[in-house]
């Protein structure tokens, strides 16, 4: 089991830092209207493709996959430069394009992963319904095929991208099997409900979608091989996404932290010299290296033991998850009245805490499914 990376890795993880570097985050640059695509999205995207980010990942069906660590290690520092940034970026590379790199038929890859690569369009994936999970709530959105279209309709909610996405691909049911429709945001009967407000990522649109009797050509429809495996790949890389956001808060309220202690005095000291900061900073750091290990070792065994990832990436996301909160609330407790502001790193990784707990799986369902393969249940 080897995490390191090689030379070419490092320089190319370096590369993603330094195009950020110097560049303000969404975050900072003030709430804009959700109903229309804000500059930030067409610049950010057009970076990213630049420096090559865009096609981590993205090795076409039939190679060899092995770069999920290198993948993880690219998205934690997008995630330390911005929390909207990166949730926008990887629901649109890691969710929407790899389904249509693993399922999509080859016309459907040739129109789509290269302008995704290229950072021309934004997808979005309609995934959940009633509740951010669907473990055990059957899907109820369906296609029906009249004539030479197939009709969509249904209702999905807590859709990232969805006032942007220039494709959204809809989670569904045709003719009692798994399918996913890609719909144009131009198809008639699409609408995108009102933005949401979340706590955390206030730079980023999530909002609910309304499918009314929209058609779209057959050639649209994805039909994955299984249903159960279909539905399980789609919330294991929503969970990697969110697992590399943890890491990300992680080391924004970190170094935030450590920053303000070394440099701010009390008492004719800095603050990191008294004992009850130190223990603190200890502990940050304690929760994020061994969360990052943990993750570093999911990431690398989906790649090299596939059999035995799905526990080991629950129980990444879960510590991911969980410790970002802690991390980030202790940050915030060092920072005092400075941590208590918008646009601090520390506040924004405490505010976009808990949503990488609730979505994808949830940390109750997680644990549910951890256990019952601790026990030999599954």
């Amino acid at each position: 089991m080897n995490f390191d990376f090689s030379e070419s890795e490092q320089k190319f993880h370096r590369k993603i830092a330094q195009a950020l570097a110097g560049h303000e985050a969404p975050e900072k640059m003030g709430i804009e209207s959700k109903a229309a695509v804000p500059e930030w999205i067409s610049r950010f995207h057009q970076l990213l493709a630049d420096v090559g980010y865009l096609k981590l990942g993205f090795k076409m069906q039939g190679q060899d996959d092995g770069d999920s660590l290198h993948l993880l290690a690219g998205q934690e520092i997008l995630a330390v430069f911005s929390q909207s940034l990166y949730l926008t970026v990887e629901m649109s590379m890691r969710m929407f394009g790899s389904l249509v790199r693993l399922w999509g038929r080859p016309e459907q890859q040739a129109q789509l992963l290269p302008e995704l690569q290229s950072g021309k369009i934004l997808g979005a994936v309609a995934l959940s319904e009633d509740a951010l999970n669907v473990s055990n709530d059957p899907l109820k959105t369906e296609g029906i095929r009249k004539d030479k279209v197939i009709r969509v309709s249904g209702k999905k909610s807590y859709v990232v991208n969805a006032p942007w996405a220039d494709w959204i691909a809809v989670v569904g049911r045709m003719q009692n099997q798994t399918a996913i429709f890609l719909v144009d945001k131009r198809t008639k009967g699409l609408q995108v409900e009102v933005p949401l407000k979340p706590l955390g990522y206030e730079a980023a649109a999530i909002a609910g979608i309304q499918l009314d009797a929209c058609d779209i050509p057959a050639d649209r429809v994805i039909l994955p091989p299984e249903d159960k495996s279909a539905l399980a790949s789609l919330r294991q890389w929503e969970n990697f996404i969110l697992m590399g956001a943890g890491l990300g808060m992680m080391q924004a309220a970190y170094t935030a932290a450590k920053a303000y202690a070394n440099s701010h005095y009390t008492g004719g000291k800095p603050i990191i010299a008294y004992q009850e900061v130190a223990f603190k900073l200890a502990e940050m750091l304690t929760l994020y290296q061994t969360s990052q290990l943990l993750a570093y070792r999911a990431a690398w065994t989906m790649d090299k033991q596939p059999q035995e990832k799905d526990g080991l990436m629950l129980c990444a996301k879960v510590l991911c998850a969980e410790s970002a909160e802690k991390v980030a609330s202790m940050a915030l407790q060092v920072l005092s009245g400075q941590g208590y502001q918008h646009g601090n790193q520390a506040a924004d990784a405490y505010a976009c805490a808990k949503y990488t707990q609730i979505a994808g799986t949830s940390m109750e369902i997680a644990r549910v499914f951890i256990g019952d393969e601790a026990l030999g249940y599954k």
